[in-house]
């Protein structure tokens, strides 16, 4: 869960993320683009995940129990379950081997028809350049199938006290020139890239983009508006930041967005951690400016809904949040729905869902 370390100044929270609601759109079938799992995490990074230092399938099923209709998820890294030996650069092909591992007891059938981890994205520094090939081999290797691309965060700001240093990252990773000979190995390899920055930064995703117009991108968290530090009280301000970079980033017909992630610390949202917990009204009245403008922008073909859990759990209940996402699709037809909440992550992510679910546009 890199993308949503703190610097640890989070306060107290408001016991449990709230009482289920009843899923609306029940029959509407569901992929969750992008959701972690993990476990004995330190208790520091728990503390962003609701302090959750396990989160595994029976933890993501006990949530996902709302009456929503999951056919299939997609791993995201977490910075954990590395390997703790070897290689430094190829340790992280631990994440890959026991989420595949997860995906294989899902797959089993024995924990219902959602396929949990069908597609998993996985990290690897493309800062090796070339020798990151081997690396990524091993991870397609480790995926049994399964593993999809990798996700590497450039997330940075001037103001030092967003992340505290957590990334390890300067200014214009995505602009490095030995970053970018690493990345020019993920289109030879079928490979996506996830791309997590803060709203400020989304020139650099689309000057990537359009460098690489034959690899596909996946924003993850909507671009990542920010509502804390220097950017607290200037919503209107971060909205119209966030947009000029969305509009650019729109135009690269290689780039795809993740709709979610903005019940993190981050966002600065009211209803973060708000008690008693918000319910899905007040969510999407939050968050409609920015996910019905990227699905205005970039059309249901190029968005996917995404959980962000656990971290997200500081904004609602896992059904909740979904109930907020279709209450901000309210305007949009049965087909761009489905393409929303699964179609589109099935193509971008290639799943194999034909067991839980046909007739899935893509």
């Amino acid at each position: 869960m890199r993308d949503h370390h703190d610097s640890m100044v989070l306060g107290a929270r408001p016991a449990g993320p709230g009482a289920p609601e009843p899923a609306l759109e029940p029959d509407v079938p569901i992929v969750d683009a992008h959701h972690h799992l993990y476990d004995r995490i330190s208790s520091e990074v728990a503390a962003l995940a609701g302090g959750r230092r396990r989160y595994l399938i029976e933890e993501l099923l006990a949530d996902m129990d709302g009456g929503h209709r999951f056919i299939g998820t997609v791993f995201a890294d977490a910075d954990a379950m590395y390997r703790a030996d070897g290689p430094a650069e190829v340790r992280s092909v631990g994440e890959t081997e026991f989420a595949n591992g997860v995906a294989a007891m899902s797959a089993s059938g024995l924990y219902g028809p959602c396929r949990i981890a069908a597609g998993i994205v996985s990290r690897a520094d493309l800062r090796l350049g070339d020798r990151v090939k081997p690396v990524l081999e091993a991870h397609v290797a480790a995926g049994n199938g399964r593993f999809r691309g990798i996700r590497q965060t450039a997330a940075w700001d001037a103001d030092a006290t967003l992340l505290g240093g957590m990334f390890g990252v300067g200014e214009g990773l995505y602009r490095d020139p030995t970053f970018r000979t690493g990345f020019a190995h993920l289109a030879r390899m079928g490979l996506t890239f996830d791309a997590f920055v803060m709203a400020p930064q989304l020139a650099d995703v689309a000057d990537l983009a359009r460098a690489f117009p034959d690899t596909r991108i996946v924003l993850d968290h909507a671009g990542q508006p920010v509502g804390i530090g220097s950017y607290r009280d200037r919503g209107d301000e971060m909205l119209a930041i966030w947009k000029r970079g969305i509009i650019e980033l729109a135009r690269c017909e290689n780039v795809v967005v993740k709709l979610g992630g903005l019940g993190s610390f981050l966002s600065g949202f009211p209803s973060f951690r708000a008690d008693p917990p918000a319910r899905s009204e007040r969510l999407a009245a939050e968050w409609r400016p920015y996910l019905a403008a990227a699905i205005e922008l970039f059309g249901a073909k190029r968005c996917m809904f995404e959980s962000n859990y656990p971290v997200d759990s500081g904004a609602g209940a896992y059904g909740t949040i979904w109930n907020a996402f279709k209450r901000i699709t309210t305007g949009c037809s049965a087909n761009e729905k489905r393409l929303l909440f699964a179609g589109t992550a099935t193509h971008t992510y290639r799943l194999d869902l034909s067991a839980t679910e046909k007739g899935v546009p893509s």
